[in-house]
């Protein structure tokens, strides 16, 4: 982790000096279509729905590629630093973020905390649970380094940030992102106010999608692969029972797992759901062991091009995740 951090450092410094001997200044508000930078999907999709036509937004984290897993490069901080916004979900998600920020000018480039006045919540016990072993992992992968790992200090600083999975607080971000662009570019804020409006309406019918199919459940627990689903399930009045943690590449203990494979064989649980940017093995082996069968359950950390290419964007996996959901949720 501490390599992690230094090399990361040492990269933002090689940024800062090319582009200080170049003199780059950003132009790019006056004389051409503002320029947006956004970390992963959904923050790259709701952006694009507030900029419309007025802007040009891209992604960073390219189609594929698992979010938790993410390091920038030197490229990829110097297109944050040529940008006249950039747009990420909370420093808890993107926790490369803080430190990139503190070396670019943000009186060139405005910054958007997408999460910002939403309160994160702690994990649940289940989270918990998994969570901690998760820790155990890498804990003892850096003494194997020889390096120390201030467990203490960095599970007081975990928060669940996976927000954008709730359709209630989408729309809490996208307003927020609609209110940075339109601080940065006052010309056209009337119409980023009401881009951001009508999307906003699209996001309270799939929310009422979610209410009125959850309204009358007496199956209320789903078992998923990845603790991502927490927010969405507190909304909904339902339950996750995530066999990892956080970070989808946790693996659960022996006796995590034997719970687990339990509780489902006692509640009849038929579904145990996968995503498709990790490995599904966990999540065949606890079907296979249970007699259960496996589903994708996207949490929406990115889209293969494959899947953009044919129309798929955040409401419509939304729905599909929620006809997913009904399989197991009854």
């Amino acid at each position: 982790m501490k390599q992690k951090q230094t090399t990361l450092l040492a990269i933002i410094v090689t940024v800062v000096l090319i582009l200080a001997g170049c003199g780059t200044t950003n132009e790019a508000t006056t004389n051409s279509k503002l320029k947006v930078v956004t970390t992963f999907y959904p923050m790259y999709d709701f952006t694009k729905q507030v900029v419309g036509a007025k802007g040009e937004v891209s992604l960073l984290i390219e189609a594929g590629v698992e979010p938790h897993d993410y390091e920038p490069s030197a490229k990829d901080i110097a297109t944050i630093t040529e940008a006249d916004v950039f747009v990420y979900n909370s420093a808890y998600f993107e926790t490369w973020v803080p430190k990139v920020i503190e070396n670019i000018d943000t009186t060139k480039t405005t910054v958007i905390d997408a999460s910002k006045g939403i309160t994160l919540k702690d994990f649940t016990a289940a989270e918990e649970a998994a969570h901690s072993h998760e820790h155990a992992d890498e804990e003892a992968h850096d003494h194997e380094d020889g390096e120390t790992h201030d467990h203490k200090a960095e599970t007081d600083a975990d928060k669940n940030p996976h927000v954008w999975l709730d359709p209630v607080l989408a729309q809490q971000q996208v307003k927020t992102i609609a209110e940075g662009i339109a601080q940065h570019d006052e010309k056209n804020a009337t119409t980023y106010q009401e881009n951001a409006e009508t999307y906003q309406q699209k996001l309270a019918i799939l929310d009422q999608q979610y209410t009125d199919a959850f309204a009358h459940v007496s199956q209320k627990t789903f078992v998923t692969s990845h603790a991502a689903f927490g927010y969405l399930a507190n909304r909904y009045g339902i339950k996750q029972l995530p066999i990892a943690g956080l970070s989808p590449d946790a693996e659960p203990s022996p006796k995590e797992m034997a719970k687990i494979k339990t509780f489902v064989k006692a509640n009849k649980i038929n579904i145990i759901y996968f995503e498709a940017l990790t490995s599904p093995k966990l999540a065949e082996t606890l079907a296979t062991e249970t007699g259960a069968k496996t589903v994708e359950l996207s949490p929406l950390e990115g889209l293969s091009e494959e899947q953009q290419a044919s129309d798929l964007d955040y409401i419509k996996v939304m729905e599909n995740n929620l006809t997913a959901l009904q399989k197991s949720i009854k």
